[in-house]
């Protein structure tokens, strides 16, 4: 057996052989939407750090969801962009590790941010007399940095699991690596390394579950007992995080089905499909929806835009915005 093993070995990635015929036209799209998520990305943050009066929990924590977006894009498109144009599908087993690392931390990290934008959101709306205090800039900050290190750690202990396991197929359904499509490849018993992936996924799932239900529900309950233009901001804010927490969650449950149907035999195209999701759609919508549907981050990024680049569509754009600008210094958005 020990000579089946092949860890030292290149894994031949078949999701970049089945875009083959198709490889320009795809290398095109994926150039587009890896711009397209950086550059939106980008400057949703430096809008937030730029001006004073968004320098609150909630845009930090919008910030810090959309960073986290460009690190996930970034450890899949960069390679998948020289793939297509190189005609290559193979990656080194050191490489598919580290990017296996990658991708599973952009994911996990992904949940904790929403569990503390939608905690957030709570606090601002059922304790608003107390929220400043409850809540500040500094405890953002630390509960991002902590958050990020115990996502990190779990993490790196998963796929270090992974990494010692012999393989014995070199053939991954996909266009990256990640951590359970090594782990089907073992040789020998790996019923503790997807015990512990599995673990760290669905203890995360429930935690960000149960806080966003629970929060939104709490914030759903105060609705009924304000006033109409209260409640309108309330809905308008809870709309917003619950469509990105949808997406989300619409992602993992690809993933979810992809491995429940690993012993049927999917086309490589449907397990692609399957598993880029995560990796495409959050990364693409959050900066999107965050960007037109948070009324005070919108006038300034437009304003933003409009300084950097004044063009005559800016000004039209603004125009109606800027109504609703006196919004920008409340915590209901």
């Amino acid at each position: 057996m020990e000579n089946a093993f092949n860890v030292s070995k290149n894994l031949v990635l078949l999701g970049i052989l089945e875009m083959e015929e198709l490889k320009y036209l795809y290398c095109v799209l994926s150039i587009v939407l890896y711009l397209f998520i950086v550059l939106l990305s980008i400057i949703i943050v430096l809008v937030v750090f730029s001006d004073t009066r968004l320098h609150e929990p909630m845009y930090i924590l919008i910030s810090n969801l959309v960073l986290n977006g460009i690190f996930g894009s970034s450890a899949f498109f960069p390679k998948l962009i020289v793939d297509l144009i190189t005609s290559s599908a193979t990656i080194s087993h050191g490489d598919c590790i580290a990017q296996a690392l990658c991708v599973t931390l952009f994911a996990i990290y992904e949940m904790s941010t929403f569990s503390l934008m939608a905690f957030d959101r709570y606090l601002a709306v059922c304790h608003p007399l107390r929220y400043g205090i409850l809540i500040t800039n500094e405890k953002v900050i630390n509960l991002i940095v902590g958050s990020f290190v115990v996502a990190f750690i779990l993490v790196l202990t998963a796929v270090l699991l992974t990494w010692k396991l012999p393989l014995c197929g070199n053939r991954l359904n996909n266009i990256f690596c990640d951590n359970m499509s090594i782990i089907v490849l073992s040789c020998v018993d790996s019923s503790i390394s997807q015990l512990f992936s599995a673990s760290v996924v669905v203890f995360y799932l429930a935690v960000t579950i149960f806080v966003t239900v629970f929060s939104y529900l709490q914030i759903f309950l105060v609705c009924l007992k304000v006033s109409e233009e209260s409640r309108q901001k309330a809905v308008h804010t809870l709309v917003t995080h619950l469509l990105n927490f949808y997406i989300f969650l619409i992602g993992f449950l690809f993933i979810f089905i992809r491995y429940r149907l690993s012993r049927v035999k999917l086309p490589v195209i449907l397990h692609v499909l399957f598993s880029v999701t995560t990796l495409i759609v959050p990364p693409l919508f959050n900066p999107l929806i965050y960007g037109v549907r948070t009324h005070a981050l919108k006038t300034r990024v437009i304003y933003y835009l409009q300084k950097t680049h004044p063009w005559p569509m800016w000004s039209k754009i603004s125009k109606p915005c800027m109504s609703v600008s006196v919004i920008s210094n409340s915590h209901s958005h």
